[in-house]
Order: C-alpha cells, then structure tokens, then sequence
C-alpha cells in the first residue's frame, strides 16, 4: 500500500532550500577528493563531535557490550524501564559513519513514539571491516535480544545504510534459522547497490543534496569487488517470502526513492504486508529533524503507531 502524504510545508521547503545551498555544494567538495583513509577517518570523527551535546534532556542511555563492538539502550521521554519488548535500532551514514551519538535523539524519539526502549547498535563499519561484515554484529545484536524475548516483541528498524542493514539482517537471520521480528521499518533505505536505476531516474536532479556522485564513490570503494546483484549484497533482491509486516518511508524527490518503491513493489508481490509512506519533496531521513518540521513530527507518530501495533498483533 503506498500512502502519499501530503504537500510540503513551508518549513520543509525552506530546510530543502538551505540543504541545497548548504550540504549540496560541500558534498561535491567531498566526492571531488580522494576516498582515502584520511577522509574515512575524517567521517568518522562525526560521531565523535556528536557526542560532545550530552544525552537530551528525558532521555535515558545505558550502554551494552558485545565481543568487538557496543550498543545501548535508549529510552524515550516517558518510556519505563521495561525491556521485555524493543526496537533494535540500526544506524544510517554512508556504511562508513555516524553512530550512536548521532542517532540517540531521533531513536529517542522513535522509542517515545512507541512506547519502548530502544536497543541502539554501533555495529563495526568500513574500513574496520569488509562492507560485507556489518550485517555480522547487527545480527549478533538481535539474537542477543531473543535470549530473553520473544521475537514478537521485537521490531527491527534504521535509516538510510542502517536501513539496509535492517532488511539484511532480517534475511541473515531467516538463513541461519532464527525466528523473524514482528515487523520492520525502513527510513530512506538503501537497499539496491546496484545503481543503474538510482542514477537513471530523475531524482538524481531532483534530490536538494545532489548525493549521487558521492554516494557512487563510497559504493565502488567498499563494494567495487562484490557483485552488486547478489542478494546478500542488495536486498531488495532477495527472496523476500516470509519477511514481517514492512513500513518504508522515503522524499519523494530523494535519491534513494526508487530503492523503497521497488522493495514496496516487491515485498507486495512476494505476499509481505507492506505500507510505503511517500513524503512531498523532504529530504532524506527529513525524521532527523523532530518537532522542528511537521512532516518529521507527523512520521515519527505514525511509525510509533505502527510499532504498537506491530508487537501488539504479531503471534507467540
């Protein structure tokens, strides 16, 4: 089912405005220079910043240790400290970068909007390991959370690459015969690394950030040695039967559109409960600015719906 949601407010049209004067030329400077170690590390360090403004305020953080890599639990403004159902929330950034700093406020939000804590994960990322290896710690993450739950009481979700991640390790986990989650959430998700199609269509001009030609650069460096049409590298390709009730949201004029259109197309086909949101003209994971738009205050609402009912209605 695709929901197209209304027209752009104002403030969202001026937030596109300023990415296009602001993000959009600083993003060429960037896919103009050498993807290096030096500029990977320079990417990394954005977690690293973020972290310097705190914990917000409601919010509650307690970090989780795993072999190799961290997490934490997240609660939300008004979330208890019940943690017998969670989200596992995966992060966006390139594959490359960004983290648990970055993410607490809008997982806080999310986790709110639910109802429950939120299980956030600093899954290992290139070049620290293989592209291919993420998946291996978000997956180590959601068999953790089954120690102690049933996997209906939990829903697996992240934006943009943690979108990505988010329907591999729904389908790693399928493969290693775990039981699946109640549901899964996409923002904005990458979910097709095979670009032909990303760059054939005319978001590529429409997109405020013009990511295209960066967002090619970091494929070809991390996964210019995988076969882009394998399953296991773009989701949206695999056998998708079976997977848990789905929402998807995306800009209508954003780059990554079309991944979330064709998963849409195919979950639906495939016999998956499927609702994909359509956002006029916002960017890309536009939840990222909270009560400052409505159109992010609208999505975040309607995803904590969603995951309500999603553990509300999944069977044990």
């Amino acid at each position: 089912m695709i929901e197209r949601r209304g027209r752009a407010s104002l403030r969202s049209r001026a937030v596109a405005g300023g990415v296009r004067g602001v993000v959009r030329p600083r993003l060429a400077r960037l896919a103009a220079r050498p993807l290096d170690d030096r500029a990977l590390r320079r990417v990394a360090a954005i977690d690293r910043l973020a972290g310097r403004a705190g914990t917000p305020r409601g919010v509650s953080c307690e970090p989780v240790r795993f072999d190799g890599f961290g997490a934490e639990w997240v609660h939300g403004r008004g979330v208890g400290r019940d943690r017998s159902r969670a989200i596992l929330y995966l992060h966006g950034g390139g594959w490359v970068c960004c983290g648990l700093n970055t993410h607490r406020r809008m997982v806080a939000w999310f986790g709110a909007a639910a109802g429950v804590p939120a299980l956030s994960v600093d899954y290992r990322m290139f070049p620290a390991v293989p592209f291919e290896r993420e998946v291996e710690d978000c997956v180590a993450a959601y068999r953790w959370l089954l120690e102690s739950r049933d996997p209906a009481d939990i829903v697996i979700m992240g934006d943009s690459a943690g979108g990505h991640l988010t329907f591999a390790t729904a389908l790693r986990a399928r493969a290693e015969g775990l039981p699946l989650p109640a549901a899964l959430v996409g923002l904005s998700p990458a979910l097709d690394l095979d670009l032909t199609a990303k760059l054939a269509h005319e978001n590529v001009r429409l997109d405020p950030s013009a990511p295209a030609e960066l967002f090619q650069r970091l494929v070809d460096a991390f996964a210019g040695h995988l076969d882009t049409s394998d399953p296991d590298i773009s989701p949206v390709r695999a056998d998708l039967t079976g997977l848990p009730p789905t929402l998807l949201t995306a800009g209508s004029t954003e780059l990554l559109f079309s991944d979330s259109a064709e998963m849409a197309r195919r979950l639906a086909d495939a016999g998956v409960p499927v609702t994909f949101d359509v956002w006029d003209r916002q960017i890309h994971v536009f939840q990222m600015f909270g009560p400052l738009l409505p159109e992010s205050r609208a999505s975040i609402r309607d995803i904590g719906r969603f995951v309500r009912r999603a553990l509300s209605a999944a069977p044990r």
